[in-house]
């Protein structure tokens, strides 16, 4: 075997040397236009690489409030609304004597079943989120326990024995302190996501924009330098590459805009809105089934009484909520349901008190008719035009959602391989024009 070869290291002195040397050529004029070269396509790479990556994250976040963010909200409202609507439908077919109504067992049922269905689709996006994982956690436990005491309710009730109204009352109690509170709380954590995603969505770019600002002044200024260098006024390379530049930035500022005017549109007129018709309906839903758990409890319901009390000015008072989402509602057509709403809340309340009149005065069973009867002045009847309003409005809300996000992500389609375009123009300009420069002195 050969002697190995010891590869020694230069001297201290050749270091030094070669140190010098470079720096000798740096303090040139090719030694300049060199480091200035590799400065601004070093520059241009970063500001567009940056640039194309935080737009592409504002056109995501916009697709996933579409697709993702806002219909989960509005799976989160669906699991308050149709277990509140099942348990004021399990005491309303408690009070209508004898057989249970079959429309009544139906909608149950289906109360029962969209609220499972919506809870699947809301808990698949709890995540690392341990408040929201406790909110489906409850409502995942406790739901087969209210399902079965209205179920035992029933039994007792068929058989004529009086502890149906005991159990009815029990899972009464369950679903209103435990079960709509959790449901309360997913849709107000979904709510919270979905603004805080608007407000990254209508956010603007500060850092993009002061990189792009440096990268203009950095072309300016190095063809001031090479107009003194070589008393030539235009460089066309650095010309094409500020134009570029200058062009991505207005680009990019006019889409922007655009897309935050659009994002706040979707804000005000769109979740804001269902906001606070949700609020309306969530209220609505508690209104109903005190109404009819006062009824069951037969002179012991004066709590649910209290509550009823305590949110009806919510839907028929001065200020209310209803008529807060009228006066905010963009367009006539969207503010049509909600002034039929306030209406029907008015009915509602105007029947109520009659219910009152009528089971405070001793005539129950006629309570009982106004409460759940079909007659035109009815409360049933009220609540159901008034719930049916209420889903108008919150449709007609949704789609105003839908429509201004996706017309603030149209306004930055083609932006993002558009600076990416204008970002290698302006590099291979910067690049061109410097090396146009440094051929003259060789």
């Amino acid at each position: 075997m050969g002697a190995p070869v010891v590869t020694e290291a230069p001297p201290e002195g050749a270091r030094s040397a070669g140190l010098r040397s470079v720096t000798r050529t740096a303090t040139t004029t090719p030694g300049r236009l060199s480091v200035a070269a590799v400065g601004l396509v070093l520059l241009t790479a970063v500001t567009g690489l940056f640039a194309a990556l935080t737009l592409q994250d504002k056109k995501d976040t916009l697709d996933d409030l579409v697709s993702h963010r806002e219909p989960l909200a509005a799976a989160a409202q669906l699991i308050f609304r149709s277990l509140s609507d099942a348990d004021a439908t399990a005491a309303s077919a408690f009070l209508s004597g004898g057989a249970e109504p079959d429309e009544l067992r139906a909608r149950y049922e289906f109360d029962i079943a969209q609220a499972g269905a919506a809870l699947g689709k809301a808990s698949s996006d709890v995540g690392a989120d341990s408040m929201a994982a406790q909110q489906v956690d409850i409502l995942s436990r406790q739901l087969p326990v209210y399902t079965g005491l209205v179920e035992t309710a029933r039994t007792n009730k068929r058989q004529g024995f009086p502890a149906g109204a005991a159990y009815l009352r029990e899972a009464s109690g369950l679903m209103r302190s435990q079960i709509l509170p959790a449901a309360e709380k997913l849709y107000e954590i979904n709510y919270q996501r979905l603004t805080s995603e608007q407000e990254d969505a209508r956010s603007f770019p500060w850092i993009t924009a002061l990189l792009t600002l440096a990268l203009i002044a950095a072309l300016v200024v190095t063809q001031l330098w090479l107009t003194r260098k070589t008393n030539r006024l235009i460089n066309i390379g650095l010309a094409a590459a500020t134009a570029a530049v200058a062009l991505a930035l207005i680009w990019g500022t006019v889409a922007l805009l655009v897309e935050s005017t659009y994002v706040r549109g979707a804000e005000r007129d769109g979740s804001q809105q269902v906001d606070l018709l949700v609020q309306a309906r969530i209220n609505s839903l508690k209104c109903r089934a005190d109404e009819t758990l006062t009824l069951v409890a037969r002179g012991d319901g004066a709590a649910y009484e209290k509550e009823w009390a305590e949110l009806a000015p919510t839907l028929a008072g001065e200020g209310n909520l209803l008529s807060r989402a009228a006066a905010a509602a963009p367009t006539p057509e969207l503010a049509a349901p909600i002034t039929e709403a306030v209406a029907n809340a008015e009915a509602w309340v105007a029947a109520h008190g009659k219910i009152r009149e009528l089971d405070g005065t001793g005539q129950y069973q006629e309570a009982v008719a106004m409460a759940i009867g079909d007659a035109p002045d009815s409360a049933a009847v009220a609540f159901a035009a008034l719930d049916r309003n209420l889903i108008a409005a919150l449709d007609a809300g949704r789609g105003e959602f839908v429509a201004q996000t996706s017309r603030a992500a149209n306004a930055l389609t083609g932006l993002v391989p558009g600076v990416v375009v204008l970002a290698m123009v302006a590099g291979v300009g910067a690049t061109l024009g410097i090396r146009a420069r440094l051929r003259e002195y060789r």
